[in-house]
C-alpha cells in the first residue's frame, strides 16, 4: 500500500519524470496483454499505480486534499498476498474509437466481468471487481463501463503451474469469446510481483 510519505512533491517528480516515465513505459509494455480486438488488460502493480497517482497529481495538482483522494481511489488496485494465495491486478479497458459501435458493444457486453478466467491446465481462476459496489454494469440503461477494476487470486499452491505452464486469459461473454496465451514477460513480471509479496 501507498502512503503519502511514497509520494514526491510535484518539483522533485518533475526532476525525475523523463528518465522514470521510460522505465515505466517498458513495465507496461510487458504488462499489457490484449484479449480479442476490443479488449485490453494493464496488470497493475506497486510501481504502476505510483506512477498514475504521480501523473494525476502533476496533471491536476489539487494538493493535499488531492493526494488523500488519489491514494484511496488506487490503493486498492495494488496486488497483496493473502493466506489464500497471491492478487494479480488489473485494469481492463473495453477500447472501441467508433461512438455508435462503442455504444452497441457496451451495451451487449453487460456484465462481462463475471465472464473473465485465467485458464491453467488442471483449473480456472476467476476474476473479481476491485470494488463490487461500483457502476462498472448499470442495470439502469443495462449496459457495462468501458473500463473495469479487477483481481485474481492465484493459490499458493497454484503458483508454479501458473507461472511454469501455459496458461491463458479467456473472456467467455456470450457476446465476446476471446482468449489469450499469457507471455513469458507478462509472468516473468508476476514472478518479481509474487516476489515482492513474500
Amino acid at each position: 500500500m501507498l502512503t503519502r510519505a511514497d509520494i514526491l512533491p510535484l518539483h522533485t517528480y518533475e526532476q525525475i519524470r523523463s528518465s522514470k516515465k521510460q522505465e515505466i513505459l517498458q513495465l507496461k509494455q510487458d504488462r499489457r496483454l490484449a484479449v480479442g480486438p476490443d479488449i485490453t488488460f494493464y496488470f497493475e502493480n506497486t510501481q504502476t499505480i505510483w506512477w498514475q497517482i504521480q501523473e494525476m497529481l502533476r496533471i491536476e495538482r489539487g494538493g493535499d486534499e488531492q493526494i488523500t483522494d488519489e491514494l484511496s481511489a488506487y490503493n486498492p488496485l495494488i496486488p497483496v498476498k493473502h493466506d489464500k494465495g497471491y492478487e494479480i491486478s488489473a485494469t481492463m479497458m473495453i477500447e472501441i474509437d467508433d461512438t455508435v459501435r462503442r455504444k452497441v458493444v457496451l451495451n451487449q457486453l453487460f456484465g462481462i466481468d463475471q465472464h473473465i478466467m485465467f485458464e491453467l491446465p488442471n483449473a480456472t481462476i476467476p476474476a473479481f471487481s476491485v470494488d463490487p459496489s461500483d457502476e462498472r454494469n448499470r442495470e439502469s440503461d443495462h449496459k457495462t463501463s468501458a473500463v473495469h477494476f479487477l483481481k485474481w487470486e492465484v493459490p499458493a499452491a497454484k503458483v508454479s503451474a501458473f507461472l511454469g505452464e501455459e496458461s491463458y486469459l479467456m473472456i467467455n461473454h456470450p457476446y465476446y469469446s476471446f482468449k489469450a496465451s499469457v507471455p513469458l514477460a507478462l509472468k516473468d513480471s508476476f514472478k518479481a510481483d509474487f516476489e515482492v509479496m513474500n
